[in-house]
Order: structure tokens, then sequence, then C-alpha cells
């Protein structure tokens, strides 16, 4: 007997059927059987299910006679499913990774409840997922399982049966089956929810709902949605076999007079000429199943009345009046917005012919986010060596908690904002300020790219279209000109930037100013950043950071976490920071922590005792803390072609590679990961590409471009001299962990011998100055979207 019946009913989508039937057979949690029911349908969906039975024993193929329609096609399915749990799936839908395992941990869980609803998230053609709004009413706080009483919202969820897991024995014992027609998931929902004498709730994303761009059957002109009628009938004639079920009257009626407003007020759904005696049948059901004494919310009265009374024309004239005015107070705020435009435009215009002040600075870093970042540690360092000068940081609303005490808080767009952008002398930012700044003679600006270049940048990305999108590059090399001084941290970024990024400036390389903080924490930070993310004192934290694809759509990651967890064993915790933007990596317990919106890469760098990365930049600044760094390269060639690198990770790694998801498990299982091999790799990785980052870069850039300071610098501490904080965990790592066994004939993860190291001289060199270029249109850190066309920015992935 199986855990899960995943009863898959297929007609007229061949388009879309393999990928929702290779969403079910590729669940890392194989204890299924999927039941293919074939609708008669005059496609090849049904040489398309016995293909797959034919390669797959869990596929059950079922062929009909005849088309039944969606709900007898279920009805069919069910009649042979063997499986302790049901679960309904729509042919163009698909499931998401690990979701069965998610389901089945809830599940059991919460002591074999009779139904479990989880989440979904519409898909678009586009590539675009949105999760359901009304997700946080499927938040696990409390206790579980429960019935409707305890969390009677759960009826606002959307109605639909591909959204729960139903107990087989429960659904056998109440008789309950799906009828035909159209809507035939309301008289299956409702009645099952109130009827579960046990409910749970998953907040995941465990179903992607295609939003098709043709053939949707709800999105057909047809008579055929005058069925809403009957299923709302039967809904109601089993709350009248149920005489327990009455308190439920009054919020069925509320939905079904909701669901008729909806069904009546959609284009798509009635045909011309039949829209008055649709109405006239809602206000037969109204009166017929109305509670006396019941309300409509406030924000429904006029959908109510709509049902009610019948009013088909005053409904309209009402809609008409509503858009009217929607627009004149939309005009209204676009005058007023331009009005205020105009007069900041002045007023930065007259700020500007007005002194610079040599006193001032201010900073920034893209998108408006909180302090953080070079620009994050500079401010604090222009604090601290350059205290004369006054310092101002611009936020956006949302992240001005984030600002420490010290600098003036800045909001985009205001007058304080466009006075301290006219008349501060130090401009500094890791991205564009603002494209309608005109740097002034006399103004500074200090440009902190992001990170050591690994993917190709600036003019490079001219042969790499899928990289640089709609990159323009003459914008990008105007604003290289308005650069006074570029960071670099070490010398194969500074050759690289000034190459493909020529202009004026200077570059300093001093190191990286953000990397400071890894030389100046103490145990303490690093003991409390782990709390406030909930490690475990005892875990081994693995922060696992990717790069961005800029070849694929969508930016799910290549690895398994749940697999990996549970295959290494309970010592472990991964700290996912993903470039996810809808439903992110799956919360196993404590152990997968998602902190893809953590405002500081730093502290994750901090809080962890080991870096699993592919080709993201943040693996040069790891390698500051001397911790353990393991390379995933199982798509390196698709990644080299896409972008282009620099380097070749595999032949000068910081650390282990793995080739695969087994390899990765592998090193970790083994204990190669922190091996003496891989400790002599990430050696040379820091001896080449880590020369200056002691903890004073930021120093070191203040005196020289603050205070004038062009000899006598504070001089670079060397690698063997420097001591970073160690990791919560370096202690207790050295023990064995328990892992749980590896299957045989897993070959161990890859690593390949030291690359030569620095070229000739460089670590020995003192910190000096090159004059060149650096940059490149694109922000590939975890959350980030590309940037619009032209942003004449210098990123690579954090």
């Amino acid at each position: 007997m199986p855990r899960f019946s995943v009863i898959v009913p297929a007609y007229k989508v061949q388009a879309y059927l393999s990928e929702c039937l290779d969403s079910v057979l590729s669940q890392s949690y194989p204890d299924l059987e999927l039941i293919a029911v074939d609708d008669r349908s005059p496609d090849a969906c049904g040489a398309l299910i016995d293909e797959y039975a034919a390669r797959d024993a869990r596929v059950r193929p079922l062929h009909l006679a005849e088309n039944q329609g969606l709900g007898r096609a279920r009805n069919a399915g069910m009649a042979q499913a063997t499986g302790d749990y049901l679960l309904f799936l729509d042919s163009d839908d698909t499931l998401t990774p690990g979701a069965l395992s998610a389901i089945a941990d809830r599940i059991k869980e919460t002591g074999e409840p009779d139904v479990l609803v989880h989440d979904y998230a519409r898909t678009f053609w586009t590539g675009e997922a949105v999760r359901n709004q009304l997700s946080g009413l499927l938040t696990e706080q409390g206790p579980a399982p429960f019935r409707l009483a305890d969390r009677p919202a759960l009826l606002r969820v959307l109605m639909v049966a591909w959204n729960k897991a139903y107990r087989r024995e429960f659904v056998e014992r109440e008789g309950f089956t799906f009828p035909p027609g159209y809507y035939e998931d309301t008289p299956w929902t409702f009645p099952v929810l109130m009827a579960a004498e046990s409910i749970a709730t998953l907040d995941r994303v465990c179903v992607h709902y295609r939003q098709r761009r043709q053939g949707n059957i709800l999105r057909t002109t047809s008579d055929k949605h005058f069925d809403v009628f009957a299923q709302y009938d039967r809904v109601f004639a089993y709350v009248a076999e149920h005489p327990e079920l009455d308190r439920w009257r009054p919020e069925l009626f509320r939905r079904m007079v909701d669901h008729y407003a909806t069904v009546f007020t959609r284009r798509d759904r009635l045909p011309r000429g039949s829209r008055a005696r649709f109405l006239r049948t809602a206000r037969a059901h109204y009166r017929r199943y109305r509670v006396p004494g019941s309300t409509a919310p406030r924000r429904s009265r006029l959908r109510h009345a709509l049902v009610r009374f019948g009013l088909h024309r005053t409904f309209r004239a009402l809609r008409l009046a509503s858009a009217l005015r929607r627009r004149a107070a939309k005009a209204a705020v676009t005058s007023a917005r331009s009005l205020r435009t105009a007069v900041l435009r002045l007023h930065y215009r007259v700020q500007s012919r007005l002194p610079v002040r040599a006193d001032r600075a201010v900073f920034a870093v893209r998108d408006g986010r909180g302090h953080g970042g070079d620009p994050g540690a500079l401010e604090e360092a222009f604090r601290a060596h350059a205290p004369h000068v006054r310092t101002a940081w611009i936020a956006h609303p949302e992240h001005q908690h984030a600002v420490p005490p010290g600098p003036r808080r800045l909001r985009p767009g205001t007058a304080a904002y466009w006075t301290a952008l006219a008349r501060s002398r130090y401009l500094v930012s890791d991205g564009d300020i603002d494209p309608r700044l005109r740097k002034r003679p006399g103004q500074v600006f200090v440009r902190t790219p992001d990170g050591t270049p690994l993917g190709h940048q600036g003019l490079d990305l001219q042969e790499r279209p899928a990289a640089a999108r709609d990159t323009d590059f003459a914008r990008l090399l105007d604003a290289a000109d308005t650069w006074d001084h570029l960071l670099s941290g070490n010398r194969h970024s500074t050759l690289t930037w000034e190459r493909v990024l020529p202009g004026r400036y200077t570059t300093l390389e001093y190191g990286h100013p953000r990397d400071d903080v890894f030389q100046r924490a103490t145990s303490a930070d690093v003991a409390r950043l782990r709390a406030s993310l909930g490690i475990p004192e005892d875990a081994v934290a693995i922060l696992y950071a990717p790069a961005y694809r800029d070849h694929r759509r969508t930016q799910r990651p290549l690895l398994d976490l749940e697999r990996i967890v549970r295959r290494l064993g309970p010592r472990y915790v991964i700290l996912a920071r993903t470039h996810a933007t809808q439903d992110g990596p799956a919360d196993a317990g404590t152990r997968i922590i998602d902190v893809t919106g953590h405002p500081s890469v730093e502290s994750l760098c901090l809080a962890s005792d080991a870096l699993v990365t592919d080709y993201a930049s943040i693996m040069f600044d790891y390698a500051n803390l001397d911790r353990p760094i393991v390379v995933h390269t199982e798509d390196w060639e698709a990644y080299e072609a896409s972008r282009g690198t620099y380097l070749d990770l595999r032949a000068c790694p910081p650390g282990a590679v793995a080739r695969s998801e087994d390899e990765l498990i592998d090193i970790f299982a083994t204990g190669h990961w922190r091996g003496s091999r891989s400790a002599q790799l990430r050696a040379a990785f820091r001896e080449r590409f880590c020369p200056y980052d002691d903890g004073r870069a930021a120093e070191r850039v203040v005196r020289h471009v603050v205070l004038g300071e062009r000899e006598g610098l504070p001089a670079v501490v060397p690698l063997a001299e420097r001591r970073p904080v160690p990791s919560a965990a370096s202690g207790a790592a050295r023990a064995p962990l328990t892992t749980v066994e590896q299957p045989p004939g897993v070959r161990p993860g890859a690593v390949e011998e030291p690359c030569s190291g620095s070229r000739p001289g460089m670590a020995e060199r003192p910190p000096g100055t090159r004059t060149g270029a650096a940059g490149q249109p694109y922000d590939s850190r975890p959350g980030a979207a590309p940037q619009a066309s032209g942003s004449p920015t210098v990123t690579e992935s954090r």
C-alpha cells in the first residue's frame, strides 16, 4: 500500500502532460502510485500515459471508454486508489520539488489528519510565479490538527481539490465523490472541510497552478457556467442532510453570493444575451438560501446587492461611476506628482549653484537598501578616521530602520536628498545613485564594485547577449567617466576592470572594506549571529549561496537541499541564500533556514562554518575567513557558455570540487570538506585573491581619498599573521559527525591540485594605486532582479 495516490485526469493537454507526470515521478519521496486517467482524450494523452506506465511501475494507466468530464474522471481514479492519502493534480499543473516529502512530514507531525491543506502559486507563461494571496491563512502556528470551527477562515482559500491531501479512509467512509459539470470542486471541498474531524495546514507551495493563455475551461464563454447553480444546490443539500452543519449556512451563503457575482462580472464567462437570465437565477438562489439576520461584509455589499435585487443596469452604472472616479483620482495624483517633480528639479538646480561642502559625504547601496556592503564599511571608516566629515545614508523608507545611529538618513526624492547630492563633496556607492545626478566639479565619486569578477563584466558582455540583456554600453562608459576612484581587492580585479571599462579614474587596490569585519569580529559576535538565525549550538552550518543563472528563466536551486540534510544527518544545518523570488527553499524543520532576504551577507558568512557555492563571487570574500569552501560545478559548461568566465574554478578552486549532488554529499559525509587538501587549495586561493583584506582596507581608502595620504598608509598584514574569527563549530567540527550511510558506488568528491598561486611579487607588493575601469550592469545577488536597461553598475554574484 503506497503512502500517496496521485490522481491525474487528462483531456486535451498533450503539451503539458509530460511535465505534469515528470513532476510527480521525480519527487524525492518515492512511495506513491500515479493514477493517470485518460478521459477519452482525442489527442496523444492516452499514448503518453501508456509510455510512462511502460517505463515506471508506479504509473497506473486508466483509459475511460467515453469522455466523462473532470469530476467523473477523478471518481474513476479514486476507485482504483490504494494509497493512504489521495492527491488530485490537474494535468496542466505540476508538483514543486520536494512537495510530497513536505506533505508526508507534516502529515506525520500532525497525527494523520483527515485533510491537509497546502499552498500553491500561479505560474504564467512568462515564467513568473505568484503565490496565493491568502497564504497567511495556512500558518502552521497554533495547535494541529484542528477542526474547521477552530479556523473557519480556511473557507476563504481557493475552493479546489488539488491544494489538499485527503485520508482515503475518511473519503470512503463519508462517501465523497465529484459531481459532473463545471465547478465540480465546489460540492467537494465545502463538505470535505466541514465533515473532517481533523485538519492540518502546510505553509509551503506544493503545486504550481498553470495560468494558460488559452484553453482554460473556466475562461470559455458558454452557458455551461450555469452549472454553478446546481453545484451550490448540492452543497446546501448536503448541509440539509447533516443538521449539525447548520452553523455553516451563513458562511456558505456569503461564499455562494460572491461566487455568483464573480461569474457574472467576468466578461469571458457568460454569452451575450444570457447575463440577465443568469442574474435572475442568482436572485432566486439568494432568496432560497439566505439566512435571516446574516449581513454581508462591507467590501462585498455592492456585489451582494447586485445578486439580491438583480440590479444589472444599476450595477453597470455604478461600476462606470467608480471607474470614472478612479481615473479622476489618478489624474489628480499624476498632476500633483508632476508639480512636485518640477519643484524638486528647480531646487536641485539652485543647490547645484551653491558651493560644494568639503565636510559632507553621501553613501548608498543599490536599490536604496539598508546600511551594508563596501559603502557601509566606508561610512563607518569615515566617522572613525575623518570625524570632521558629516555622513549621510540614502535608504528607502522600508530600509530606514537598518541604518545605524551616526549617519543622517535620507529618503530618495526628498529636498534633503537632492541638497545632499548637489553639495556633498564625497559620493560613495556600489551602483548608480540616481540617473538624474550630475556630478559637479569638486565632487569625488568613490565606486565600489561588488566583488572579485569571475563571470564576464562590462564590455566583455557585448558578446554574451544572455547576460547583457538590454545593457546600454554607451551609458555604462559615460557612468565610468564620472568615477574618481574604484576599489579593487587584488591584481586580477584591477586588470579586469581596467580592460572591460576603461576610464580616467584611479583604482585603489587596497582590499574590500566589507571584509574588514572578518578580522575584527569576535567569537561572541559569531554566537550572537547564530542565535539570531536560529542555528543550534552544536550544529555545523553550511551557507549555500549559488550564482545567478543568466540562461535560466527561473532561479530554482540546482541542489535538493532537503535531500542533502537528510543524508548528512541531524548535526548539519543549511543557510539557503538562493535567487528564488517566489517559493524559496522548503523548510525542513529547523535544518534549512531561508536567508535569501537577509540584509547582511557578511553576517551570514560569520555565522556559518562552511560555504557551498558555484560561481558566485562570495567565495572570494569567504576565503578571508579561512573556513572550508566547496564548489559545485554541475552546470559549468552552461554557465561558461552563457556568461563567460575569467577563471576555471575546476583547475584553481578554493576547496573541494563537486560535479554532482551525490559528490557534494560525499564530500561532507567523508569529512573531505575540511581535510588537508582542501586547506591547501584554500591557502593558494587566498594568496592569489585576498592579499590586502587584513581588516584595514576601509582605513586605507579613507586616508587616501579624504586625508590625502599617499605614503605611510597602514602596512598590509601578511596572510600568515592574520587571525580571522573562527567558526562556532570549528572545534566541534573536528569531532566525528554522524551522517546517514551513503549508497554504494558514489565517487568521492574531486579535489584538484592547487593552482600556481599569485603572480610573482603580488603578495609582497605594498598597497598602491592603478588607473583603470570596472563595471557591468547586472546585480546577481540573492533577491535582486536584473537591473533595468542601461543601469551603470558593477556587480558580481554574492
